[in-house]
C-alpha cells in the first residue's frame, strides 16, 4: 500500500454480497483506519449492477475524467462468478476507468486465518506443529466456499494449505453447490477420517451461515466461524489495492 497518494487518487472500492453487514462495515472501517490516505467506499451488489454504478459514477465525479478512479476489490475469497458479473456490469454501466481485481484467495493468509477460526472454536490445535502424544481434535477437516463448483475448484489449493498446517486431511466443498459438504464428509470417511470439522472459507456477507451449521450437524461435524473481519482478510483487500496502483504511484 502506497504511503503517500496525490489528491484524485483512485478510490478503494469493496464490492460486498448482500445489502449491508457489518462484517464489511467493520473490513472498511479496518482499511480506512489502518489507512488514512486512501479514499475507502463500499457497494452492496445487492442493490444490483445500477445501483452499484451509481455508486461508482459519483466517485468518477471527484476524480479527472479519464483517470483511473477506483480499484474494486469484490470481498470474496474466491471467483464467484455472479458477483464478478455484477461488478463487471457496473463499471461498464458507470463509464468511469475502473480496475476489478482478482478474489482475496487462494493465499497462505488466508489458510492461516482458516487455522486460527478452527483453533477458535477448539476443532484445531493453535500451534502449527502436530503433537502425536496429544489426541487430535479432530482428522479431517472440510473447507466450504460459496459461489458455485468453480469457486470449490478453487478452495481446494487453500485446502491444501490448511492440510500442510494440520497435517490432518483437508478437502473443498461448496455450501451451495457441488461438491457438497455431505459430498466431502463422505469423501473424508472413505480414508478412515470420523471426527469433523467444517472450516468456511468465506467472509460472510457471500454465504448462508445457516446452510453451513445444517450440513454440519448432519453430517455430525463442529464448524467455525466465518473468516469476517479477520485482520488477514484488511490485509490482502489493502494489498490487492495497493498491487493495483504499483504502476501509477
Amino acid at each position: 500500500m502506497p504511503a503517500y497518494l496525490p489528491p484524485g487518487a483512485p478510490a478503494l472500492v469493496l464490492a460486498v454480497p448482500g445489502s449491508g453487514d457489518q462484517v464489511s462495515a467493520d473490513v472498511a472501517g479496518a482499511l480506512a483506519v489502518e489507512n488514512p490516505q486512501v479514499d475507502v467506499r463500499l457497494a452492496y451488489l445487492g442493490d444490483g449492477a445500477e445501483g452499484v454504478a451509481k455508486q461508482l459514477s459519483e466517485v468518477g465525479a471527484e476524480r479527472e475524467k479519464g483517470a483511473l478512479a477506483a480499484v474494486v476489490v469484490p470481498l470474496v475469497t474466491g471467483p464467484y462468478s455472479r458477483v464478478y458479473r455484477t461488478v463487471r456490469e457496473a463499471v461498464a454501466q458507470s463509464g468511469i476507468v475502473a480496475i476489478v481485481t482478482d478474489p482475496l484467495g487462494p493465499h497462505p493468509l488466508l489458510a492461516e486465518a482458516l487455522h486460527i477460526r478452527l483453533a477458535d472454536k477448539e476443532l484445531a490445535r493453535a500451534d502449527r506443529m502436530r503433537l502425536f502424544n496429544i489426541a487430535a481434535p479432530v482428522d479431517g477437516v472440510i473447507v466450504a466456499t460459496a459461489g458455485g463448483e468453480e469457486a470449490a475448484r478453487a478452495a481446494e489449493t487453500t485446502a491444501v494449505l490448511l492440510a500442510a498446517r494440520l497435517a490432518l486431511p483437508v478437502v473443498a466443498a461448496s455450501i451451495d453447490s457441488a461438491p457438497s459438504i455431505g459430498d466431502a464428509a463422505e469423501r473424508l470417511r472413505r480414508i478412515g477420517a470420523s471426527k469433523l470439522a467444517v472450516a468456511p472459507y468465506v467472509i460472510g456477507p457471500e454465504a448462508d451461515m445457516t446452510k453451513v451449521a445444517t450440513a454440519a450437524e448432519a453430517i455430525g461435524a463442529g464448524y467455525a466461524d466465518a473468516l469476517g473481519a479477520h485482520t488477514h482478510v484488511v490485509q490482502l483487500a489493502a494489498s490487492q489495492f495497493g498491487g493495483s496502483l504499483d504502476d501509477l504511484f
